[in-house]
């Protein structure tokens, strides 16, 4: 075992201005926002995601940087010829961490499995009675509905029976919210009382064990010695330290208060990149920054309102100036990197006189209110939203509408919005498993609705389109389908989209193996810091 370097408490967060340099085996992240909670199941932002990732593992994950999907608490799994039968083999010996109020008696099974699922499936499960809560990702991709049953065969063996083919099943096992939890754990959490501790006092098997969380200051991490995979523990001590400011992100990152970064402002590119002390990778993103109008609040009920939105917008002008050089024009609802892509979809011209016609025959007077909805935080498909909202306050104010700007903690914006208070709302989305349901089903569809589909838009065409998508198997017939749902989704215009942006890591150049997700999460398990 290496020897552990124990840093003082306040240089290990960079919380002073003239901290040295952080030691070995240890680092700090400058993370961009505090996370609701640790139990991944019950979140669908970045940020949550983010920050319970060191903790958990999945059945099955990505591969770090990558969108192949590879064994981690199963070792291998069977598909049945019908596609409806998945049985996984459980991985021997992996140990679940402990606390002060619990260490665990026995290693991972099949109990914790169907610990993890029947509490998402099974409305009255005892543990979803004491500790009431919503599972946005499993019900906006129908896994509530598709999953029949999930039950063990044997300690070590565990079958999902769906009730039909669905085609991004594994791919949807890999994602964050499928995290497994600890049977044993929840029994002495519910026999306590103190069953909401599963999202604060959070227990996993991953390749970090939780210590202690701040809200909107930091998070702490030490490395599992005890983990299953021990060649990916690198680094002794790992922190999130939390900013929600970029440029005291970028400011901590030159002093070395922190190692690795994320979001910094298109402008502060050119200085990063001539840094000898830093690195920034780059990558193409798998993302998509969008205008959600609420199609179940007066105007925006109307398609003509909502096409004179649309082609009242400037893209271009938002695209100088909030993506600078970082970004691409979106004219679709999911990015071109994406299978299915259907680049025959254009966009309506941009044309404010048009729009102003289309509002005075749909009967939208001059000097309507409305609001607009602006993140509080950067996302990668949005670096700054308070500069793109003032933008479209100034677009749609020519159209003689009172645009008033609203924000709320990042939370609370993603909870507001989701119970449909918005008129209008910046949102976006980085894809999550390579699969276009990621996108097309779990954004826009109406099952979606109270979670991320933030248009609360339900068209039945469209919902057919999507879920026989689903239940294909063969991907030109998949292609196809999507390709009729795009061109439904364009015709209705519930959202805008806008821009695509280029993902920019900052990081330190003693940062080894750190790989930039096309899924936007930051991992760092195999992370080493010289």
């Amino acid at each position: 075992m290496r020897p552990v370097t124990r840093l003082p408490t306040l240089l290990a967060l960079g919380l002073i201005s003239q901290a040295p340099a952080v030691l070995a085996n240890n680092l700090v992240f400058c993370s961009e926002g505090s996370p609701a909670g640790f139990d991944t199941a019950q979140y669908t932002s970045a940020t949550d995601n983010d920050a319970a990732e060191p903790i958990y593992n999945r059945l099955v994950e990505f591969e770090r940087g990558g969108t192949a999907v590879q064994p981690a608490l199963a070792t291998r799994w069977e598909v049945s010829d019908d596609g409806l039968r998945y049985t996984f083999h459980l991985r021997e010996g992996v140990k679940f961490h402990s606390n002060k109020a619990f260490t665990p008696s026995r290693d991972f099974n099949a109990d914790d499995v169907l610990f993890t699922f029947n509490r998402m499936l099974d409305k009255g499960h005892p543990f979803r009675q004491a500790y009431p809560t919503e599972f946005p990702y499993f019900v906006s991709m129908g896994l509530d509905k598709n999953i029949a049953r999930v039950e063990k065969t044997g300690a070590m063996t565990v079958v999902f029976t769906l009730n039909k083919v669905d085609a991004a099943f594994i791919q949807n096992l890999a994602m964050s919210f499928a995290s497994i939890l600890s049977a044993e754990y929840a029994e002495q959490l519910l026999a306590s009382g103190r069953a909401s501790d599963i999202n604060q006092q959070p227990i996993g098997t991953g390749p970090f064990t939780f210590q202690r969380y701040q809200k909107d200051s930091q998070i702490r991490y030490k490395g599992n010695q005890a983990y299953w995979a021990p060649e990916e523990v690198k680094i002794d001590n790992l922190v999130f330290s939390i900013n929600t400011d970029p440029s005291v992100r970028i400011q901590k990152l030159r002093r070395n208060e922190c190692q690795v970064t994320l979001h910094p402002r298109p402008a502060d590119l050119p200085a990063l990149k001539a840094d000898s002390k830093l690195q920034v990778l780059q990558q193409p993103g798998f993302n998509l920054g969008y205008i959600a109008y609420n199609t179940q609040h007066p105007p925006f009920d109307r398609l003509e309102v909502r096409q004179a939105m649309d082609m009242a917008v400037n893209k271009q002008a938002i695209l100088q100036a909030v993506y600078q050089d970082s970004g691409q024009l979106a004219v679709n609802a999911m990015p071109p990197t994406q299978w299915s892509y259907d680049s025959s979809i254009k966009d309506a011209p941009y044309d404010p006189d048009k729009a102003r016609q289309l509002l005075q025959q749909a009967g939208v007077k001059p000097g309507s209110e409305i609001t607009l909805w602006a993140m509080p935080v950067q996302r990668p498909y949005n670096p700054n939203a308070k500069l793109m909202a003032e933008m479209l306050q100034a677009d749609w104010s020519k159209l003689g509408f009172k645009v008033r700007i609203v924000s709320y903690e990042w939370g609370e914006y993603l909870k507001r919005m989701k119970s449909g208070e918005h008129d209008i709302a910046l949102i976006g989305w980085t894809g999550d498993n390579g699969d276009p349901d990621n996108w097309l089903g779990t954004l826009y569809n109406c099952d979606a609705i109270g979670s991320n589909n933030y248009s609360l838009w339900c068209d039945p065409q469209y919902d057919r389109l999507v879920k026989q998508a689903k239940q294909v198997t063969d991907r030109t017939q998949r292609t196809a389908l999507y390709q009729q749902a795009q061109q439904r989704l364009k015709q209705q215009v519930p959202i805008t989209p806008v821009a695509h942006s280029t993902v920019n890591q900052p990081l330190s150049v003693k940062v080894s193996e750190f790989k930039v997700s096309p899924f936007g999460r930051n991992d760092f398990s195999g992370v080493s810091v010289d």
